[in-house]
């Protein structure tokens, strides 16, 4: 998906797709690194951002991570996404994850939030991959979002997560 499409902007037509089939997975491909429209975008539920020119490669692999129920962002995009909840954290005191998530429910999402596949979440924890799935969807439920991306945003934007916790 683009940001700028003839007829209907990339963050309208994301709104739209995900309230109708919220598994669908939008990857945003984009000349345009606004913050405006990353977070729009990102808020919409895309599953992913990238620019225009990421290499062949690297797009063929976005595609297939977001597939997998993961997400991705371009090393310039995930800098402004990062730089936005440092910001917003400083801005007051935040609920804490043990209120709403499971201790486990916690793990799962710090190490997602870190990157790691569900394959390697499974095994850092020695659980299976459905019950790292399992997780994933009830934390998605309980923070009410649809994607990996969404979840590390929302749970930045509550102060659950930090730069710390993330690299």
């Amino acid at each position: 998906m683009d940001i700028s499409m003839p007829g209907l902007n990339g963050i309208e037509a994301t709104k739209q797709i995900k309230a109708i089939c919220p598994s669908v997975a939008v990857l945003i491909l984009s000349a345009y690194d606004d913050e405006q429209y990353i977070f729009s975008v990102l808020s919409a539920g895309a599953a992913g951002y990238l620019l225009k020119d990421v290499g062949v490669a690297d797009l063929v692999e976005a595609i297939r991570t977001v597939y997998r129920g993961d997400s991705v962002l371009y090393p310039t995009i995930a800098k402004k996404v990062l730089q936005r909840f440092r910001s917003d954290r400083e801005d007051g005191i935040r609920e804490q994850p043990g209120e709403l998530l499971s201790e486990r429910e916690s793990t799962v999402l710090k190490l997602a939030a870190k990157g790691l596949s569900n394959n390697a979440i499974a095994h850092e924890l020695h659980l299976s991959i459905s019950t790292i799935e399992s997780h994933l969807r009830s934390i998605f439920n309980k923070i009410g979002v649809g994607s990996r991306t969404e979840a590390v945003i929302e749970a930045m934007k509550r102060g659950w997560l930090n730069l710390k916790d993330i690299s």
